[in-house]
């Protein structure tokens, strides 16, 4: 196996901490924006901007796994469908959270409900990046799997 084969199988451990690392840093920003207190108007604006950048990432980035990184996993590890059910489900928690938050944004919730929302999805993902590291990264060190980055783990 040449280096580069084995930077490019290595790459999917890292590539899942960098995006994780990317969404965290993008729920920061968003729960920065809401308590910021700035004048309704403007804030409204950034909520916006950084409340629906945020959840299109984080479900871009959950339905990049759900189509193609999880049934690769499953394929070279089938021990993995419990956990790869779990994650699923968890996906599936944080997608209806996103909604309510993306609600509560489109119909300029007070700030503190904003907070509310943000906390509650900032509980379950970071529950769940924290699984999902602990159960697949050893797995992604030798996953072989011919796709884009973008494809696999969403459009960050």
């Amino acid at each position: 196996m040449t280096e580069r084969e084995t930077t490019r199988l290595v790459a999917w451990s890292t590539e899942l901490s960098r995006v994780h690392r990317r969404i965290r840093e993008a729920l920061r920003v968003t729960q920065e924006a809401v308590r910021a207190g700035r004048p309704a108007e403007q804030a409204g604006r950034d909520l916006l901007l950084y409340c629906h950048g945020f959840c299109a990432a984080l479900d871009g980035h959950h339905r990049g796994e759900d189509r193609a990184l999880f049934p690769a996993i499953e394929e070279a590890h089938p021990d993995l469908a419990p956990v790869l059910r779990a994650l699923e489900q968890d996906h599936s928690m944080m997608a209806h959270l996103l909604g309510e938050l993306r609600a509560a944004v489109d119909r300029s919730a007070p700030a503190e409900e904003l907070d509310r929302h943000l906390e509650g999805v900032a509980a379950i993902m970071e529950s769940h990046f924290r699984y999902e590291e602990r159960q697949l990264l050893t797995v992604l060190e030798a996953l072989e799997l011919p796709a884009t980055v973008s494809d696999v783990l969403g459009p960050l």
